[in-house]
């Protein structure tokens, strides 16, 4: 199995950005595994220039490594062309002229977690006026690309949460996989890369979850589709089976997210948590690490220790009791000095 560092670089990384990759490395390492590295800058006009360089800096400074050189996504166009072309021959792939205002207006609320279910709108123009959509296209008319979700469900076993099961129709709904403007979108990159990178033991915030059911809808439409991973030179099917068997089932763990003492999810700019600051004030690697640790419920305490003193003893078994987002609270007799003095 292979694991992997996913971050965005949209910014220096922050304690929560840190608790989770402490749980991809720890899920990896700990069972021997390759881990590797991916920079998410798909998405040019978020990436602040440097920030990359920054996160890989503050990785090595906290002891968590990698196997490998990154990969970079703005690098890899041509690989998601060719994954578009192979969804377009199974006829999956539909136009899409909605603004984000009409999809918010027509949507129902969603859940939470930020994943707003598509309406379906220009699914049903498509079936009930084809000529019209020609027409538009015909024109120029700007417009998305979107994958159609069946009427059937997705089911997988979360290493954290347990059995989960969503229904693609009416809980994921058709996605975005090339934006208007002609990037490509998050959740077909991720997919293409994870196949091309041979992962499959996957950690992340229990934010994505639903994205997980969509990811794996779109993976068995590749594989189907006649997608040939390039696997990055690891060889996932060590034992003579077919790429598409060894490839369209990674393995999840999906981690609670960590909230500001407002009870707001934790972002990069909060920029007395991000690890320029705390570097700058001398707080020492083991002891974020440490802190991490209790976060992740490894330790009954945030005590110093550095990532290689938690790998024989790693198990999702204490957050599996343990959902509730985390909250950096001043007052908390969990948050040590250091910490209290940066919130």
């Amino acid at each position: 199995m292979t694991g992997r560092f996913a971050p965005t670089p949209s910014g220096r990384m922050h304690i929560g950005n840190v608790y989770a990759m402490l749980g991809a490395w720890l899920s990896a390492r700990s069972r021997g595994e390759r881990m590797m590295m991916r920079i998410e800058d798909v998405d040019g006009p978020r990436v602040v220039a440097g920030a990359d360089r920054l996160m890989m800096d503050d990785l090595h400074w906290l002891g968590l490594d990698w196997d490998g050189e990154p990969m970079f996504q703005s690098q890899r166009t041509e690989r998601y062309e060719y994954a578009l072309e192979r969804l377009r021959s199974q006829g999956v792939l539909y136009p899409c002229f909605c603004s984000r205002a009409d999809i918010r207006a027509a949507s129902a609320p969603n859940e939470g977690d930020g994943f707003t279910v598509y309406p379906g709108t220009c699914r049903r123009l498509l079936r009930e006026h084809p000529e019209q959509v020609r027409a538009r296209l015909t024109r120029g008319d700007r417009h998305s690309i979107r994958i159609a979700m069946p009427e059937a469900a997705v089911a997988f076993t979360d290493g954290v949460y347990g059995p989960r099961r969503y229904d693609l129709a009416r809980e994921v709904g058709d996605c975005v996989i090339r934006r208007a403007d002609g990037l490509f979108g998050y959740q077909l990159a991720v997919v293409v890369d994870d196949l091309d990178m041979g992962v499959d033991d996957i950690v992340r915030g229990r934010d994505l979850l639903r994205s997980t059911a969509l990811q794996m809808r779109i993976r068995r439409c590749l594989l189907e589709g006649g997608f040939e991973p390039e696997h990055g030179g690891i060889d996932p099917c060590a034992a003579g089976r077919p790429a598409s068997r060894c490839a369209a089932r990674p393995v999840y763990a999906h981690l609670p997210l960590i909230d500001n003492a407002a009870g707001r999810r934790l972002a990069k700019r909060e920029r007395s948590l991000d690890m320029g600051a705390l570097r700058a004030r001398g707080v020492r690697p083991e002891q974020i690490i440490g802190y991490c640790a209790w976060l992740l419920r490894l330790r009954p305490d945030p005590i110093a220790c550095p990532p290689a003193d938690l790998l024989a003893d790693f198990s999702w078994t204490p957050l599996r009791g343990a959902h509730d987002d985390r909250i950096l609270d001043p007052a908390s007799p969990h948050t040590p000095a250091w910490l209290a003095e940066a919130l």
